[in-house]
């Protein structure tokens, strides 16, 4: 029980079912479009291979687990991820190109599964998420971006240690 009536797990509790009901999102909404747009992800020529590097076979099961939780506690505000992203991507070999691939490929995938508003909330908010990771690589490559600028590809072979 909360001991502050606007906050804790009633407070959150509250806002998970506000948004369920504003958007159509549930836990089983967010699983299908995790497993659908991972799917995807998998045979894409472009992002197939950066993923193919990173996640042994046997590990896809679990990484689906864990970016289900993520997606749910970034869309319905659950609180079930309390992982860190930045670490695992920084290492990786891409550029804002392939962020902008990535949110294509996303915002196919949540439109094609999601209400009107559903689709909206989820992609608004992976915007928000690629540009902060774009932001975090970009400074643990040593790069400073400018509004506007993007990671660049040659940056990514360059991963500052």
């Amino acid at each position: 029980m909360s001991l502050h009536p606007e906050g804790g797990p009633e407070r959150r509790a509250a806002l998970t079912v506000r948004i369920i009901e504003e958007t159509g999102l549930t836990e089983t909404v967010i699983a299908r479009v995790v497993d659908s747009f991972y799917d995807r992800i998998r045979v894409d020529p472009v992002l197939g291979p950066i993923f193919a590097a990173h996640i042994a076979d046997e590990r896809w099961p679990a990484h689906l687990a864990q970016m289900r939780r993520f997606w749910s506690s970034v869309a319905l505000m659950t609180g079930d991820y309390h992982g860190r992203p930045m670490p695992a991507h920084l290492p990786l070999p891409i550029s804002g190109a392939d962020f902008d691939h990535w949110l294509a490929l996303f915002r196919d995938t949540v439109t094609a599964i999601c209400t009107e508003a559903g689709a909206a909330l989820l992609i608004d908010r992976a915007g928000r998420i690629a540009a902060s990771l774009e932001m975090g690589i970009a400074v643990g490559r040593g790069q400073m971006l400018r509004r506007g600028e993007r990671l660049s590809p040659a940056a990514a072979a360059e991963p500052v240690s």
